[in-house]
């Protein structure tokens, strides 16, 4: 009696402990380097398309623009820009909707530049590609393709 009632108390707490811990989102994963916003915004500080910020600089260390870094070299698996990229940035907007992989990779179901999936079509409404999504207008605040937004969609590299 008392195997089992200390059996069934460590399984309730253990159950207690695992069901309590928070579920881990995009951002705080492995893949939690900052490479900045993915925006056509040319004077925000952590655009891409800033060559004078962190993100945008053809200097940077971790800039996509940046074809020695990891995240810029056409070599690597975790770059924007090699298109056999296995690790490729993820985009996650400023609400945390997952927006898919900043990826050159046309067949990778998860990238950006995919027009057949979820994430690349220009007809899904979590794509940076349909010109009528939040994420895509070029009128929406959270939009990667307004030039006037500060909170835009964000770029995570992969340790």
């Amino acid at each position: 009696m008392r195997k089992s009632l200390f059996a069934t108390l460590a399984l309730a707490a253990a159950t207690t402990l695992v069901c309590s811990l928070p579920t881990p989102s995009v951002a705080q994963s492995t893949c939690n380097t900052s490479l900045g916003q993915v925006s056509t915004n040319r004077y925000g500080s952590e655009s891409v398309s800033n060559p004078y910020s962190f993100a945008g600089s053809q200097y940077s260390s971790t800039g996509v623009n940046n074809p020695y870094s990891a995240y810029g070299s056409p070599y690597s698996s975790k770059s924007a820009t090699n298109p056999y990229a296995t690790n490729a940035p993820k985009i996650v907007a400023n609400d945390g909707t997952y927006l898919g992989r900043a990826s050159a990779n046309n067949y990778d179901r998860e990238s950006a530049s995919n027009p057949y999936g979820k994430y690349g079509s220009q007809y899904s409404s979590t794509s940076v590609n349909n010109p009528y999504s939040v994420y895509g207008s070029k009128y929406s605040s959270q939009s990667a393709n307004s030039p006037y937004t500060t909170t835009a969609p964000k770029l995570y590299g992969c340790k």
